[in-house]
């Protein structure tokens, strides 16, 4: 059975297996539906041009895992940002684990998913937001709505910051040949909150794995977010991560996205404004090799005055990996005074790697200032021979090239481990160990 018909077939078994109130009822058979009617992207849309899921389809991912299983601690700390303290919401084949996670509810939520589904008491904060700015028409987004139930649920109230970083972890033990998750995160933050928040999505063994994550950010009034998305995978993992924000006036939302890992990450960004005076911060740093393949496609959907963003993507590739960069800015009629940049500069290490960039402007308004750029090109052989004639050997010199080129983003990084951590990921990358404090 083609993996299509196993998820439709799943659906009824999926709602029967969960308490569902009428109206999610209705949400996920609409969702369900359009699924059935476009199935998964292919290379005939535009957006999905240089990204095939074939290879990934054919696996026979089960829809269910058949047993819970457990992880100890100790297995997996290296994943955690253990050097400070956090909350955790913690996942293990998609099923909550409790001995792992650290939630809360003093002053603000910080739980599960399928707790704010099913429970009155959140109902209010579901109506207002669950898969309110979610793509109704993407098909894995649909695909998504319709099996939503666990997942990370984060909910600031008005004039809140949180006191430690919030770490989001899905692992998967491998106990299933393959497996299918779908995680389903809502963050809403208050009015003149600010919190920071980290996902990543880990496989403990070599068995295929498909994701397919949607999470949904609300930002009120002058709230500030800062997310960060880990994906330093192995190479039997395969994640496709839908993130949608809703920012409203003066509010400020950087999402930061490191990818290192995993055989197939599309990661798919999408950025609407809703008031005055916002700014909206895309960053994202990618250095694969092997035959791994990362595809950003970004969209920013500027429809007020006087608002910002700024997309800075760097890309190393080596071996036959592949990358994709397909940013769109799209200014609407009233959004005068809109100032937006967009640049994707990328180091080809082979020959045979490759990278495919498409940055794109769409402007209605006549009163901007907008920009995009894309570079693709190779180390600078100047500057290697200037380093190697002082005594750093070629290796060394060309990770410190590649280093410097990332470092704009890695700057971006406002938590001081997590920079540490992020810069020692990306000097194992580069196969170097770095001659100075990380």
């Amino acid at each position: 059975m083609e993996l299509k018909e196993k998820l439709l077939s799943s659906f009824m078994a999926f709602e029967e297996r969960i308490d569902v109130t009428s109206e999610l009822h209705d949400v996920r058979t609409l969702a369900i539906k359009n699924f059935e009617n476009k199935g998964f992207p292919t290379k005939k849309e535009e957006a999905w041009k240089y990204t095939s899921l074939n290879s990934i389809l054919k696996h026979d991912f089960s829809v269910f895992p058949k047993s819970e299983n457990t992880v100890e601690f100790a297995e997996v700390k290296k994943y955690f940002l253990h050097e400070i303290d956090t909350y955790k919401v913690v996942f293990v084949d998609g099923v909550f684990s409790s001995f792992l996670s650290s939630t809360t509810h003093d002053g603000i939520d910080v739980c599960l998913m399928s707790s704010a589904l099913n429970k009155p008491k959140y109902k209010m904060v579901i109506d207002a937001y669950f898969n309110q700015i979610a793509s109704k028409e993407e098909s894995l987004t649909s695909l998504n709505t319709a099996f939503a139930n666990e997942g990370a649920y984060i909910n600031i109230p008005k004039s809140k910051v949180v006191d430690k970083p919030i770490e989001i972890m899905y692992f998967s033990t491998g106990s299933e040949a393959r497996l299918l998750v779908q995680p389903r995160n809502l963050v809403v933050v208050g009015e003149n909150s600010h919190v920071q928040i980290i996902e990543r999505h880990q496989c403990l063994n070599e068995n295929p794995v498909l994701t397919n994550s949607v999470t949904e950010i609300f930002a009120q009034k002058r709230a500030i977010v800062d997310y960060y998305k880990i994906q330093n995978d192995n190479l039997e993992a395969n994640l496709i991560d839908n993130t949608y924000v809703s920012q409203q006036k003066e509010t400020n939302v950087s999402i930061n996205t490191f990818s290192f890992g995993g055989n197939l990450t599309r990661n798919n960004l999408n950025f609407y404004h809703f008031g005055e005076r916002i700014v909206s911060n895309l960053n994202g740093i990618t250095i694969i090799g092997d035959k791994q393949h990362v595809d950003h496609y970004t969209l920013v959907q500027h429809s007020t005055p006087n608002c910002e963003s700024h997309q800075d993507y760097k890309g190393i590739f080596s071996d036959r990996a592949t990358g994709v960069f397909n940013g769109k800015i799209f200014v609407e009629r009233e959004a005068q005074k809109t100032n937006a940049f967009q640049k994707s500069n990328n180091i080809l290490l082979s020959d045979k790697a490759t990278i495919n960039a498409k940055p794109q402007l769409e402007i209605f308004a006549d009163d901007v200032k907008c920009s995009h750029g894309c570079t693709i090109g190779q180390l600078d052989e100047t500057a290697m021979f200037y380093m190697q004639q002082r005594g750093i050997p070629k290796k060394e010199a060309k990770a410190l090239l590649m280093y410097a080129f990332s470092n704009a983003v890695i700057e971006s990084i406002k938590i001081p481990e997590l920079k540490q951590r992020i810069t020692k990921i990306i000097a194992t990358r580069l196969g170097v160990k770095m001659g100075f404090d990380l």
